[in-house]
């Protein structure tokens, strides 16, 4: 299928470049964060509070899992990759591509990363995350994106470039 599914750290730029990503490439935008917070209606981190992490990670795989999509930029929650069941699906109906940014980035740019609905463990810490994450982001991309010393717009450059027909 042709579809692009962006995975990468909170405050990767996930959904800011997918969205004008997919109006240059006339695709569709999927940003399955908000298709969560609409099934359950409420916020990831309320989430997160009333299920605990494991809650929340089996309500993302299932509807990462369920994403039916054709021409579309995904962009599903940085902890998607610890759903089994949705990687395999996103593998089989697109390219995976993992917008890499170093933790300074991503560290000057989250803020409170509980306020943002982060799934952290007890105890973890972002750096913590940010090496745990890299590791599975590796796994599963099919092309990676550097980002740092680039601008908003050279990566959604980037990103259209590589997937312009």
């Amino acid at each position: 299928m042709n579809n692009i599914i962006l995975i990468g750290m909170p405050a990767a730029g996930k959904s800011t470049i997918g969205v004008v990503a997919a109006k240059r490439l006339g695709y569709e935008f999927i940003d399955t964060d908000l298709l969560i917070q609409k099934k359950e209606k409420r916020l990831l981190k309320d989430i997160i509070d009333e299920k605990g992490i494991d809650g929340f990670l089996a309500i993302e795989d299932q509807i990462n899992s369920e994403v039916e999509a054709e021409n579309a930029v995904i962009a599903p929650g940085g902890s998607v990759v610890y759903c089994k069941n949705a990687m395999s699906h996103y593998k089989e109906m697109g390219t995976v591509v993992y917008l890499q940014t170093s933790f300074q980035t991503i560290s000057d740019r989250i803020g409170d990363p509980k306020k943002r609905g982060v799934v952290l463990q007890d105890g973890q810490t972002l750096l913590g995350l940010y090496k745990e994450r890299r590791i599975l982001f590796e796994k599963y991309a099919d092309v990676t994106i550097c980002e740092d010393g680039k601008t908003l717009e050279d990566t959604i450059d980037e990103v259209v470039e590589k997937f312009k027909r």
